[in-house]
């Protein structure tokens, strides 16, 4: 434990290694440093989570940051079994991506800036999950902002990847305005913005009421809500999920460290964090649960006709993501965090098999461009089959585990509850079809490429492949820590170990129900999976043109669909084009225009007039001159006699 401090300072020493001497000297050795580095935390964060498991919990300042009246914040660290998870997550990822960004980028001008910035990223990330304050906790959400925005605008001569950076940093702005108010509130409200003190006094807080927009609002309520918007911007949830389709423009390692397996993930934590708030909002809870239930449900309809293999992935992660806020809003918080630890693995290698078939397809996304890669990409295949397998929730795989904790949660929980479990159930079908359109159309068939495509394809190098295979192992085996009782009774291990672990954090789910009844909602979470997997083989591994002709048939929900529910074109008119509006007609027009630059530039300007006349005295003739002095000097003395 006492060289848990290591852990996210590490990757700081590798951005700044890399960034100050990157470009002269380390140049494509750049790898060894921020790989090395990270490597490290991970070796350091498997003592510290074993540390943890042992009964160990660290929360200690390590120097005070601000003090101003009352106000007073530190920068310390809190270790404990919330942490322990996310550091597995966080620093495990965030290793296998390094390794396999070293084949994945190499050749880039920009090499040794794209090894700091995953650096950097790493360290923010860790500083998120270890804080032990809110406002630590808000210098690492601005940060992993900061870092996607230089990630997903990596290569900036690109503008479409220029602009995903700037509208995904623009868009979580929104959601980080709520965040930010709400941090406020919790201080104005307790006087501190330390966890312990916060999580133990906001019990006092029940039932008081606080003036907001001319509203009285429940304060707990209000400030759980302005939470829920941070999270509902970095996790891309509706409203604010338009963002992350786009940043699929960054570097395929960046999509699968960044957008699948861990800032996206922030929100939930941030969200399991702060149980004890949300805890006392029961409105809060039921805004949490309904806006994941719909975002899942939303993003798997967009994901099953679009054409691009990154993007259907991105809306697949933007489903997942709303999976777990519905364990978050039913009070099943260690669900949630379990979806998400097995999450990052299958979605990672979602990813990274992603851009392996885009380096033997010489960056091609298009799906309908693929087809018979099996045989020239086989490790990638492989391993691209577990992870379908494992998101769409089959039995024996990690996703299974924990999106049928999920759903049982779900249905347990409520009235509410069964509502929101249908819409999982259905998702589940559509995850399931999706993944597996993605498996016939890219790995199946004939190749529909071009011949020059054909030609290129191989298998990618062994520095990509370890990283498919490894992840896949996790894909494969990292639900068994969670296996539900029903289940572990029968196979020998212990019952839903992970939600025991947590539970000093998170607490347990409440809930009632039957084994009968938990056993039919696993029942249908397999139906499920398994009727999409059906439907997909059916439209996709025959050849037929049927998936063509229901495209047609039902051709205003495809195009609904394929165009994203025109959710951008909306923002486009209702937001961004108001806003350029005013800028360039008032900002711009009036006060840039007419006021700043009527005094910068006109007052030169006059001054120049004043003096084209003045100049015009000077003739050069004697006795005008002497005429002009003698008017002077008479003006004078008048002046003085009159004084």
């Amino acid at each position: 434990m006492d060289n848990y401090l290591l852990i996210p300072f590490l990757p700081l020493a590798a951005f700044f290694i890399n960034i100050i001497f990157g470009r002269n000297f380390v140049k494509d050795k750049a790898h060894w440093v921020s790989t090395l580095a990270v490597l490290a935390s991970w070796a350091i964060s498997l003592m510290t989570v074993s540390t943890v498991m042992n009964g160990k919990i660290v929360n200690e300042d390590l120097y005070t940051w601000i003090i101003s009246g009352g106000f007073r914040v530190s920068v310390g660290f809190l270790v404990d079994q919330l942490t322990a998870v996310m550091l597995i997550v966080v620093t495990t990822v965030s290793s296998l991506v390094h390794i396999y960004s070293i084949g994945y980028m190499h050749g880039d001008k920009g090499y040794y800036r794209f090894f700091a910035y995953l650096s950097l990223f790493t360290f923010s990330m860790l500083m998120l999950v270890m804080a032990n304050n809110f406002l630590q906790l808000y210098f690492g959400w601005e940060a992993v902002g900061l870092c996607s925005y230089f990630l997903i605008g990596f290569w900036y001569q690109k503008k479409s990847a220029s602009d995903a950076g700037k509208k995904a940093f623009i868009v979580n702005r929104f959601g980080d305005f709520g965040f930010g108010i709400g941090v406020i509130m919790i201080f104005l409200a307790v006087g501190t913005l330390h966890y312990v003190p916060v999580f133990a006094a906001v019990g006092s807080l029940a039932g008081q009421t606080v003036s907001f927009l001319g509203l009285e609002v429940n304060l707990v309520t209000l400030i759980a809500l302005l939470l829920f918007c941070g999270a509902a911007g970095k996790s891309a949830q509706i409203p604010l999920h338009v963002w992350l389709p786009d940043a699929m423009e960054g570097p395929t390692p960046v999509s699968a460290l960044i957008h699948a397996a861990t800032m996206v993930t922030a929100g939930v934590f941030m969200v399991a964090r702060c149980n004890p708030i949300f805890n006392l909002s029961p409105v809060a809870m039921n805004v949490v649960a309904v806006v994941g239930a719909v975002t899942a449900l939303f993003a798997g309809t967009i994901a099953l006709v679009q054409n691009d293999i990154k993007r259907i992935i991105a809306y697949s992660t933007v489903s997942q993501l709303g999976y777990m806020f519905l364990a978050c809003g039913v009070g099943a918080y260690s669900a949630g965090i379990f979806h998400l630890f097995t999450h990052a693995f299958f979605k990672a290698l979602l990813f990274l098999g992603a851009g392996s078939v885009m380096h033997a397809m010489a960056g091609e996304l298009d799906i309908q461009k693929m087809g018979g890669l099996k045989k020239y990409l086989p490790w990638t295949y492989w391993t691209f089959l577990l992870a379908s397998l494992s998101i769409s929730g089959i039995p024996g795989f990690a996703g299974f585990f924990s999106k049928d904790e999920i759903l049982w949660r779900a249905y347990s929980s409520g009235p509410l509850g069964q509502i929101l479990f249908l819409i999982g159930a259905l998702t589940a079908l559509l995850t399931a079809f999706y993944s597996f359109r993605i498996i016939y159309l890219a790995f199946h068939g004939e190749f529909r490429g071009t011949h020059e495509q054909e030609h290129h394809l191989h298998e990618s190098p062994k520095v990509m492949i370890i990283p498919l295979v490894l992840l896949a192992g996790g894909a494969v085996a990292a639900g068994y820590i969670g296996v539900s009782p029903l289940i572990a009774e029968k196979i020998g291990l212990s019952p839903d170990a992970f939600g025991e672990f947590l539970a000093p954090v998170v607490g347990h789910a409440k809930g009632e129900g039957t084994p009968a009844q938990e056993t039919a909602i696993m029942a249908l979470s397999i139906l499920m999976g398994l009727a999409g997997i059906g439907a997909a083989m059916f439209l996709y591994l025959r050849k037929t043109d049927l998936p063509r002709r229901l495209g047609q048939i039902f051709a205003w929900p495809y195009k609904v669909l394929w165009n994203k529910y025109y959710v951008d074109e909306l923002y486009n008119h209702i937001i961004v084009r108001p806003t350029l509006w005013i800028a360039n007609s008032l900002i711009v027009g009036v006060t840039d225009g007419k006021i700043i630059e009527g005094i910068v530039n006109g007052l030169p300007a006059s001054i120049g007039r004043f003096s084209e006349k003045l100049r015009k005295v000077q003739t050069g003739v004697v006795h005008q001159y002497a005429t002009i002095i003698a008017i002077g000097v008479f003006v004078a003395i008048a002046i003085a006699l009159l004084w």
